[in-house]
């Protein structure tokens, strides 16, 4: 709260204009998006994670200029974004507008730390996505295979496999801090 407080709404839609076209059905905001992009990274947050906090957190509710019972959007929509963004290189603006408004604010002073290029970290968000993908696949491809045939996996399935394998895909981020 205190972030849009400072800066005011950080992100507008026209800064992305270049990525969207003018018409077409109705979308996510992308200057909400890129907004919840900078959260979601922070917080170290899935997309799906980012989504949900979208749609249950009154002070993300808040930073982003939503209603209280705005319904949120998809979390496939994160990584659309991102694609998009990638795709007319204007991947780093996220990044050049928060630096800029932190500056003007006296937050940021010359002579600090470099910063990094986010090419890394596109790519290395990219790869979590796939990996939630495929996860969520297998997951959904166990489950069926349970109810339908339940007597070949029982005997596969021990202590060890539920205590290793029982968290969803997505809540790594969780249980990665906490043991970091």
């Amino acid at each position: 709260m205190r972030i849009r407080d400072a800066l005011g709404p950080v992100f507008t839609d026209d800064m992305f204009a270049e990525a969207f076209p003018a018409g077409g059905r109705p979308a996510a905001s992308p200057g909400a998006l890129a907004l919840v992009s900078v959260l979601r990274y922070a917080e170290g947050l899935s997309d799906r994670q980012a989504a949900d906090q979208v749609r249950a957190r009154m002070d993300w509710k808040y930073l982003l200029g939503l209603e209280l019972d705005d319904p949120g959007f998809d979390f496939t929509v994160l990584s659309d974004f991102r694609a998009r963004l990638v795709k007319h290189g204007i991947e780093e603006k996220i990044l050049d507008v928060v630096l800029d408004r932190c500056a003007r604010q006296g937050l940021l002073r010359a002579g600090g730390r470099q910063r990094t290029d986010s090419t890394h970290v596109l790519a290395a968000v990219r790869t979590l996505n796939r990996m939630e993908f495929v996860g969520e696949t297998l997951r959904a491809a166990l489950e069926v295979l349970a109810a339908t045939v339940p007597g070949w996996l029982t005997p596969l399935i021990d202590a060890g496999r539920v205590e290793r394998y029982g968290a969803r895909v997505d809540s790594y981020t969780r249980t990665w801090r906490r043991a970091g």
